[in-house]
């Protein structure tokens, strides 16, 4: 069982001691994006909406670097500072995740890094090689 760090100058630096995302066995885990942009690491995006838009490009980022797309996310959880904007969050990911949704919780947090309004992670399972 080889663990695999997955690092993409496509989505920001970690702001703490992580990783962008685990790749194990085919499993990519990645860690919560916020709406950081990957140049400045400066918060983007004045709504929730705009910040919904900018995390969700980390993510396929992130993805990308380790060979998957939403299409192979499995499992997502979205953190709202406030449960009010969920259906803004709902619009921009529902454009994302059109066809087969994964899984997903939604939970609202007492407070986000660096005040951001949104934060998603993703779980995602690669393709096997084809043979």
């Amino acid at each position: 069982m080889q663990k695999n760090i997955i690092s993409t100058s496509a989505a920001p630096k970690a702001i703490g001691p992580y990783s962008q995302a685990v790749m194990i066995d085919g499993w990519i885990y990645c860690s919560g994006q916020i709406a950081l942009d990957p140049e400045t690491g400066q918060l983007v995006g004045g709504d929730t909406r705009a910040q919904t838009e900018r995390v969700l490009l980390n993510l396929r980022g992130v993805l990308a670097e380790a060979g998957c797309t939403f299409e192979d996310v499995v499992k997502a959880t979205v953190y709202l500072a406030d449960l009010n904007d969920f259906s803004s969050m709902n619009e921009v990911y529902g454009k994302v995740f059109s066809n087969h949704p994964p899984a997903r919780s939604t939970i609202q947090a007492a407070k986000l890094p660096r005040g951001a309004l949104v934060e998603i992670d993703v779980v995602a399972r690669s393709k096997p090689p084809q043979r």
